[in-house]
C-alpha cells in the first residue's frame, strides 16, 4: 500500500490468473469523427477539404471519417455545433470536443488543434 495526499491508502489492483495486458484484447483503434462546414463551392471550403484530407491521409490513414455540411443548403445545421464563421472543421470524436477555423493551410496549426502534435 502506498500512502496518498490526505493520509489515504491507496492499494493496487490485483492481477486475477490469466487475466494480465497480454490476455487483453486489442484496443478497437479510435476512430476519429470531423465535420467540416462549409459553404457550396466557394475557394477557401474547397481548399479547407483538401487540406483535411491531406493531413488525414498523413496521420490518420484508415482512422477517420470526414463529414461535410454544405451551410447553403442546410443553415439550421450550423446551430448544433454553433458555427459562427466557415469554413469551420470540428472534431467530435476522439473527446474533448475542438473546433477550428479557417481553410486549415496552416498544417502546424491544424495538427496542434486536433491535438494529434504537441507544441514545442
Amino acid at each position: 500500500m502506498q500512502k496518498a495526499r490526505g493520509g489515504l491508502e491507496c492499494r493496487q489492483p490485483r492481477e486475477k490468473p490469466g487475466r494480465g495486458l497480454a490476455n487483453r484484447p486489442p484496443r478497437k483503434p479510435v476512430v476519429w469523427n470531423l465535420r467540416l462546414y462549409v459553404a457550396g463551392q466557394a475557394s477557401n471550403s474547397i481548399r479547407a477539404f483538401a487540406n483535411l484530407k491531406l493531413l488525414c491521409e498523413e496521420h490518420l490513414k484508415g482512422r477517420y471519417q470526414i463529414e461535410v455540411i454544405d451551410l447553403r443548403e442546410n443553415p439550421q445545421l450550423a446551430r448544433d455545433d454553433q458555427i459562427v464563421a466557415i469554413p469551420t472543421l470540428v472534431r467530435r470524436l476522439p473527446r474533448p470536443l475542438r473546433i477550428i477555423l479557417g481553410d486549415l493551410s496552416n498544417s502546424v496549426r491544424l495538427l496542434v488543434g486536433l491535438d494529434l502534435r504537441k507544441i514545442d
